[in-house]
């Protein structure tokens, strides 16, 4: 296909396709004459990937460059592929001097995945993102949360398991990453969504009235949270 149909199927201009080939991102298309390339469904599928890495994912051009040459690389296993193209969209905090409440975070990660058997390594970016998390929530006077970490594991567990499930249903590497990036972001919007719901119907069940029976049950923290139209209110 001409760039101009590979434009209209991707939905990239043409002359963001082309930025792409100069900075290394898109491999450039087959000559057929000196002013004509061709490009394959190989290109397409590189390019949703680009997209889908700069859209969804958040990441910046030299970042996704890595991501592309992990994914080229064939000595490369798929689990270090999926590891660069995840680490990146991890939120990361300011650098800030650790104080005793990140320390001691960090002590309750380590000892968390050490006894779930994790593999994982002590630089992945989520292992400093959920100390931060957790020294916040010790800050504001919740640092009995720690009491339910394993049980918050044992979810994250079994939601690993169902997002690995689904994008391993994909043939290509391209597919893959792109599956795992994209089901990460838009998973975690699916996955605090239900997580909201599943507030409304617990809160329900242990803290309702009458009228939760109803459809009037109200989320936590809100006070007579009770709609006419049958909708759960969350805070």
């Amino acid at each position: 296909m001409r760039i101009g149909e590979l434009s209209r199927r991707t939905g990239v201009p043409v002359p963001t396709i082309k930025y792409y080939v100069r900075e290394g991102l898109l491999p450039a298309g087959q000559l057929t004459s000196p002013n004509q390339a061709s490009y394959d469904d190989a290109h397409e599928r590189r390019l949703r990937l680009i997209r889908a890495l700069l859209d969804v994912g958040g990441l910046k051009v030299a970042a996704i460059a890595e991501v592309l040459a992990a994914i080229d690389d064939p000595d490369r296993s798929v689990h270090k592929v999926l590891g660069a193209a995840t680490d990146p969209i991890v939120p990361r905090y300011a650098d800030s001097e650790a104080d005793a409440e990140l320390e001691g975070a960090r002590e309750e990660v380590r000892e968390l995945i050490a006894r779930r058997g994790w593999r994982v390594d002590d630089d992945t970016p989520a292992v400093e993102a959920l100390a931060a998390a957790l020294a916040a929530l010790d800050r504001v006077g919740h640092g009995a949360f720690i009491e339910v970490l394993d049980d918050y594991a044992s979810a994250a567990e079994q939601v690993a398991r169902a997002d690995l499930a689904y994008v391993g249903r994909r043939a290509g590497l391209d597919d893959l990453v792109e599956s795992v990036v994209i089901g990460t972001v838009l998973g975690d919007a699916v996955l605090v969504s239900l997580r909201r719901l599943a507030h409304v119907e617990v809160s329900a069940r242990r803290y309702g009235d009458d009228t939760a029976a109803d459809g009037g049950g109200h989320g936590p923290g809100r006070e007579g949270g009770g709609r006419s139209d049958g909708k759960a209110v969350v805070s």
